[in-house]
């Protein structure tokens, strides 16, 4: 090939990185300033509010907590302990047994004293068969429904809760989350906070539990994780839940919904066909399904985003693990993608279509692709004598300390505003982790994206996987 022609491909190259980077740049800055804008307005807002006189009120929408399970018998009396702590006057508890090869139901029946009833089943059921439904005859427990299911995966044990349930909003959370005291008090809040508007769902940020001290289903003391994997990973959680999806909630364009902290107008959930049974990204897609299903019909609506740790759940500590939980992240996001495709630039889904959706494509899907192919080609332009060093180094260390700032200001924000961390040595140990991330966290996360996308598009049979719960530590 001619010299010429390759100086001019290798320059074409150069523009469509220096544009993309520039682009990110902007979106991030955008995004720290719209997440700041969203934290002010939400603290001023509820600065003055009293929760306990919704908690109080006979007229308190009711809410269902559904719970899937599937083996999680070290901790499940514990989580289901927390769960029935919670202050609110009328929600209710379901666990749904998702076939469950350890001895999760035989310690729910046994903690909490169950017994099987009898409740007729739609003949018409879409779901993996019932094996039983259990109650318990003590007031104290009364709260308390377990289904007992063959075994459908996340999506279909959502789906039986949500059609069992009949109260007017679910929260569809994972088992071991740890809900705090006033969790649906906020949630039940920001459903009826909006008078010009349908909320038909609210999220919340998710909080990294891993080393804290809980006792008796109660946060007792928070910690930062000893495991430096779990470490990494509470900086990426501060970054994408406190800046990330604030900035989103902002401008009312949030797309996902995280699966461990969810709650739905279980009429429009119903509506929607409730979570698809075939995406491994459930979390994501039911929110694209019931955003398009109001858009399509005009109706007015919003999904409200709550930046109070509310819910602390367990994150990997393994890496095996963790790979493969977003090995079927970057699955289930191009699944929902591909479905939802026509919303790509499409006006008629005004912000959704012409921001969200071109965000989620081109740097939560095509961002991880352009990384990797990009360190081949660097390799390649070196070895062919083509590479620009003084570009190179220039955009990779923009690059670089642009991540550190962003790191950065999300923990010294997570701090003025929440400050969970405090301690001078947790904040020392969360900024190390952010000048290592980009080095040593960020392209495992890239690999694992990789690997899920190729599964994806070669068809290769995957599942959810299998997360080890190791439970939390105990107050002495």
């Amino acid at each position: 090939m001619d010299s010429e022609v390759l100086s001019t491909i290798v320059d074409y190259i150069n523009i469509v990185f220096l544009l993309f980077t520039v682009v990110l740049f902007s979106m991030f800055t955008a995004m720290a300033y719209f997440s700041t804008r969203n934290s002010i307005h939400y603290k001023n807002k509820n600065s003055f509010n009293d929760l306990s006189k919704v908690m109080a009120s006979p007229l308190a929408p009711s809410i269902t907590i559904i719970a899937p399970a599937y083996n999680e018998g070290m901790t499940i009396v514990e989580n289901i302990r927390s769960l029935m702590s919670l202050r609110y006057v009328n929600f209710e508890v379901m666990v749904v047994n998702d076939g469950s090869k350890d001895d999760t139901l035989e310690k729910m029946i046994s903690a909490y004293d169950l017994v099987k009833i009898d409740q007729k089943i739609d003949p018409d059921w879409k779901n993996k068969p019932i094996r039983g439904i259990y109650k318990s005859p003590h007031r104290a427990f009364s709260k308390l429904t377990v289904i007992d299911k063959e075994n459908g995966g996340k999506s279909d044990a959502l789906n039986t809760g949500i059609a069992l349930s009949t109260n007017k909003y679910v929260g569809c959370i994972d088992v071991d989350c740890l809900l705090l005291p006033d969790a649906l008090l906020h949630v039940v809040k920001s459903f009826y906070q909006r008078s010009e508007k349908r909320v038909i769902a609210v999220g919340g940020v998710i909080r990294v539990a891993n080393s804290c001290v809980i006792d008796g289903g109660k946060l007792e003391e928070i910690r930062l994780p000893t495991n430096w994997l779990a470490r990494f990973q509470l900086l990426e959680y501060t970054r994408s839940f406190i800046l990330g999806r604030m900035a989103w909630g902002r401008i009312d364009s949030l797309l996902i919904i995280s699966g461990a902290f969810g709650f739905f107008d279980r009429e429009i959930a119903l509506a929607v066909g409730g979570y698809d049974t075939n995406t491994v990204g459930e979390d994501m897609e039911i929110v694209f399904k019931m955003r398009r299903f109001m858009h399509e019909r005009k109706l007015s609506y919003t999904v409200e985003y709550i930046p109070d740790a509310l819910c602390w759940t367990e994150v990997p500590e393994d890496l095996k693990i963790f790979v493969n939980q977003r090995d079927r992240w970057s699955r289930g996001n191009l699944e929902t993608l591909f479905k939802h495709k026509d919303m790509f630039f499409n006006p008629k889904f005004g912000r959704l279509g012409m921001l969200s959706y071109p965000y989620w494509l081109f740097y939560e899907w095509l961002a991880p692709l352009l990384e990797f192919f990009g360190f081949f080609t660097i390799i390649v332009f070196y070895w062919l004598g083509m590479l620009n060093f003084s570009f190179f180094i220039a955009i990779t260390s923009t690059l670089y300390l642009y991540s550190i700032m962003f790191s950065f200001y999300a923990i010294l924000w997570d701090i003025y505003s929440y400050n969970e961390y405090n301690k001078t040595k947790d904040i020392l140990l969360l900024m190390f982790c952010a000048l290592v991330e980009p080095i040593v966290f960020h392209p495992i996360v890239v690999w694992s994206s990789i690997r899920g996308n190729y599964k994806k598009l070669f068809k290769i049979k995957s599942g959810w996987g299998s997360q080890v719960r190791k439970g939390f530590a105990k107050a002495t």
